[in-house]
């Protein structure tokens, strides 16, 4: 009769729990939390939000089946000069953006933080400019500041 895999038996316990500790590194998802790789390839450096300045409006693509281009802002973060992609919402949303506009950008809630939806490599997206709330500025309900 062949060796069993796995210790069986009284005194197995130790055993079985190292074993399944080194097995563990092979399942990506434990590989990717424990050593924290999200946060330590994450432009916004684990925060919620963080405020950036506009550096050019971009269309974006769609992926397959879409076809459209997607109004999005090229934005160099304050806290670390990284510089990174980000959609701008609502219909008429980057009309009211500027070049040097100070934005304020939140993830936009991909799977594993990646990239959302149809949008090639946009994992971000603007929701205030200025100090002020885009949606807010859209409805008509304040003025966008001048910086």
């Amino acid at each position: 009769m062949p060796g069993k895999k796995s210790p069986v038996g009284l005194f197995a316990a130790r055993k079985l729990r190292l074993k399944r500790k080194k097995f563990r590194w092979s399942d990506l998802h434990y590989k990717r939390r424990v050593l924290r790789f999200a946060k330590k390839y994450d432009p916004l450096e684990g925060a919620p939000m963080a405020r950036g300045i506009v550096l050019e409006k971009v269309g974006v693509e769609a992926r397959k089946p879409n076809a459209a281009v997607r109004k999005c802002v090229r934005v160099q973060l304050v806290k670390n000069g990284k510089i990174v992609t980000a959609f701008v919402p609502y219909d008429g949303g980057l009309n009211v953006i500027n070049e040097h506009d100070e934005v304020i950008i939140e993830r936009i809630g991909g799977p594993e933080g990646r990239a959302y939806g149809d949008l090639p490599g946009v994992r971000f997206r603007v929701v205030m400019v200025n100090g002020v709330s885009l949606k807010a500025i859209l409805e008509g309900k304040k003025q966008k500041p001048m910086r």
